[in-house]
């Protein structure tokens, strides 16, 4: 006897549209971030950050969790290093940023938002980018001599960012019923 067919119906919810287009805006803004040339090499400015910001702010910790983890995987595989040294440095400084994300978006609204969600976040990714890296690829305490630039370059894109996510919160709509009646 032949077994049935099944049909397995996955049904997107609007939720998961809102997802597949953040994380494709955080997919796009990661492409442009890895063409931009920087002269210290593992130094980007994390642009696709700005999206995860403004999920945090609207939609909470789960859906920017989301959002980073689609845009680590696709970049990978967008980009050709998915399970590459670079796919595994990038995971960890996403774990670890959303991992820091996950306290800050605790903290009082009234002093923190997405300026000192982004900054906090860029030092728990290149944290936990240099670690991963002393591990693994550079077994040599030597690494750390590169800690001053790498948090300069935190601090700037961390602020360049929190400031550009802050001012398109204020600026896009809440939400899609704003839209419809704009």
């Amino acid at each position: 006897m032949l077994p049935t067919k099944r049909l397995i119906q996955l049904v997107a919810t609007p939720e998961d549209h809102r997802i597949a287009q953040l994380a494709a805006a955080a997919i796009a803004l990661s492409l442009l971030d890895a063409a931009i040339p920087l002269p210290l090499p593992g130094v980007k400015p994390g642009l696709a950050n700005i999206v995860t910001m403004i999920v945090l702010a609207r939609h909470g910790w789960l859906a920017a969790a989301w959002v980073s983890g689609l845009r680590v995987f696709a970049g990978g595989l967008l980009l050709g290093y998915f399970f590459s040294p670079g796919f595994f440095m990038s995971l960890t400084g996403a774990l670890f940023s959303l991992a820091a994300l996950a306290l800050a978006s605790r903290l009082p609204g009234r002093w923190f938002g997405p300026v000192s969600w982004s900054i906090m976040a860029a030092f728990a990714h290149i944290g936990g980018q240099l670690v991963l890296a002393r591990l693994w690829l550079i077994p040599h305490n030597g690494l750390f001599l590169m800690v001053p630039f790498f948090a300069v370059a935190a601090l700037t894109f961390g602020i360049i960012n929190g400031l550009l996510a802050a001012r398109l919160l204020e600026e896009l709509p809440a939400n899609a019923a704003e839209v419809k009646n704009a």
